[in-house]
């Protein structure tokens, strides 16, 4: 996640708490999915950005993982995510994002 990215996410939470806020990624690969991830539940990995250090424990999802799914209407979700529905490897995203959700 770029430093720009951390900034805005800092943002959202100061304007609307951290109560209200769910991340909904749309990265194309199991490896950035859990960076990003852990970027917003247990602070930047990499030190460096606003983020860095800054646990924030905010609920994080991918839009392919079938609860986000099955929240959104289905001809939304089939016109603006099908493709990437098919193509993403859904399990190794599940899978990566599950990881970093279990994590204390």
């Amino acid at each position: 996640m770029d430093l720009e990215g951390q900034q805005e996410i800092k943002r959202t939470l100061e304007a609307n708490g951290k109560e209200n806020v769910i991340v909904i990624l749309g990265s194309p690969d199991a490896s950035s999915a859990e960076l990003y991830a852990e970027t917003v539940t247990h602070g930047d990995p990499t030190w460096a950005g606003v983020l860095a250090g800054v646990p924030l424990g905010l609920p994080v999802y991918h839009i392919v993982e079938q609860e986000v799914k099955d929240s959104v209407d289905p001809s939304v979700y089939e016109d603006q995510v099908g493709v990437m529905d098919v193509a993403l490897e859904k399990d190794k995203i599940s899978e990566a994002l599950d990881k970093v959700r279990a994590k204390k």
